[in-house]
């Protein structure tokens, strides 16, 4: 076993040069995707809710166009002003809102879904209630995105111990999944066929009050309760502007270097719990840009409970993988980089580099990556710092994705982190370069705009991406781009 060693920081491209920050990076090098001939310029928003929600976040956009001002802090970097949405801002897009792109639910519907007569039936119903709407400006009007504003009063009636639990991103194997519906994720999936980006609102995110007899428990986010208000409002238009067409940022790349299709492939449970996961597959490029795959029933190995796939379903996997991107691009990548969240069987290995030799691609490589048991210790009050890499032996790695950040002068987190172990496949890469591409893709995360975020994008949408494909029967095809999914 060697010394610790610190990977550095990756940097992010953007419009006019690097940093390693992502708000930073836009606020003074401005989005990627800024004043390209393929960006939005301008984001036609529907948006659906009470009168008392629409507003709400009508309100609060309109706010957020002229910028919003720094939380008081003495880590500064943590939390940066938000700079402004509009056609002359560093996002060079701006947000078009018509009266007649609004569509309210009346208070006696909502109301009505407190005679449901159980957890499941309210959710459904609440979900038919908004996808009526959004159906409606589908069918009669331009709009491209449409923010979901859920009223207090609907948090408070699902409140209920029987709705499901969020989804676990730091477990390697299928989370155990409640039988329950959940309202986010069936609304996704409902939604996915009008072809419409859905962005779900809750109230306190536009910064609206919980009333004080409201049993609703922070509106069911702990972790958005906790966020400065500019913060929010660099997730929330973040988001939208790439549902909107536009990339924020991308990966930066080594013109000698291979050109990189990265697959990430995890495992979900069904629905009703009683088969085994089922595999899914997610493609991105150095541009983020997300697609997805569906793979077939998943077993569980009967040492270790983790989810394997055939070798011939693996083949299939990845070969529809590396398809679904010569379509896109019009070429086959030159490597192929597939991160799984389970380990490797020698079926699953043999079946990854059939299909990659059928195709013709030479440089391969592949890791296994879940959440270790073992941690790290530094002197002082801090975790290692993110990036600090440890290398067991020449297959086992511990990778911290978080912990202290210098140019944050802390460690954002509430708690103790744990370090990622990188199980070395298969491939031609060294652990250092591949260490590092990890922590790149960790960067890659359009849901949240602060950089040290746990999981690779590759098994992070993944698993995202599962949450909904859940609700979603074998025999539909599922929509193939990520930002249907985030």
């Amino acid at each position: 076993m060697n010394a610790p060693i610190l990977i550095e920081e990756p940097e992010l491209e953007f419009g006019v040069g690097r940093h390693i920050d992502v708000r930073f990076g836009i606020m003074n090098r401005g989005a990627w995707g800024r004043g390209r001939p393929e960006s939005p310029t301008s984001i036609s928003l529907g948006v659906v809710g009470t009168t008392q929600s629409i507003e709400g976040i009508l309100s609060w956009l309109c706010k957020c166009q002229g910028g919003i001002d720094a939380k008081q802090s003495k880590q500064p970097n943590l939390f940066p002003r938000f700079p402004g949405f509009g056609e002359e801002s560093c996002f060079g897009c701006g947000i078009a809102c018509d009266s007649r792109w609004q569509r309210a639910i009346r208070a006696t519907d909502i109301e009505n879904l407190a005679s449901c007569r159980s957890a499941d039936e309210l959710v459904e119903a609440a979900v038919a209630l908004f996808l009526e709407e959004i159906r409606w400006l589908k069918e009669n009007t331009s709009v491209k995105a449409i923010v979901c504003a859920i009223p207090y009063r609907m948090l408070e009636l699902m409140d209920r111990p029987a709705t499901s639990p969020s989804p676990n991103e730091d477990e390697d194997t299928p989370e155990v999944s409640s039988l329950h519906l959940d309202f986010r994720h069936l609304l996704k999936a409902k939604a996915m066929p009008l072809d419409r980006s859905v962005q779900l609102v809750l109230p306190s995110t536009y910064g609206q009050k919980m009333p004080k007899k409201s049993s609703a428990r922070k509106d069911s986010q702990t972790d958005r309760a906790l966020q400065d208000e500019a913060t929010r409002a660099w997730n929330f238009h973040t988001a939208l502007y790439y549902k909107g067409g536009g990339t924020p940022w991308r990966l930066t790349r080594d013109p000698n270097e291979f050109q990189t299709c990265y697959i990430g492939i995890t495992f979900y449970r069904t629905l009703n719990a009683k088969s085994v996961a089922s595999s899914l597959a997610q493609v991105f490029n150095e541009r983020g840009d997300g697609i997805i795959v569906r793979g077939g029933e998943a077993r569980l190995d009967k040492d270790d409970r983790t989810p394997h796939l055939l070798g011939e379903q693996i083949h299939d996997v990845v070969s529809k993988a590396l398809l679904r991107y010569r379509k896109e691009h019009g070429h086959l990548p030159a490597r192929l980089v597939a991160h799984k969240s389970s380990s490797f069987d020698n079926g699953e290995r043999e079946g990854c580099l059939a299909a990659i030799r059928s195709v013709g691609v030479d440089q391969v490589d592949l890791l296994s990556v879940s959440r270790s048991l073992t941690r790290l210790y530094r002197l002082g009050v801090y975790p290692p710092i993110r990036g600090t890499l440890l290398s067991l032996d020449a297959k086992h790695h511990l990778l911290y994705s978080r912990g202290s950040v210098q140019f944050f002068e802390t460690y954002p987190g509430m708690y103790t982190p744990r370090p990622l172990q990188l199980r070395l496949e298969y491939g031609d890469q060294t652990p250092n370069y591949l260490a590092k591409e990890v922590l790149g893709l960790t960067k890659m995360n359009w849901n949240s705009t602060q950089f040290d975020n746990s999981m690779p994008i590759t098994l992070a949408a993944a698993r995202q991406v599962g949450n909904v494909a859940k609700y979603i029967a074998d025999t539909v095809e599922i929509n193939p781009h990520y930002s249907s999914y985030m």
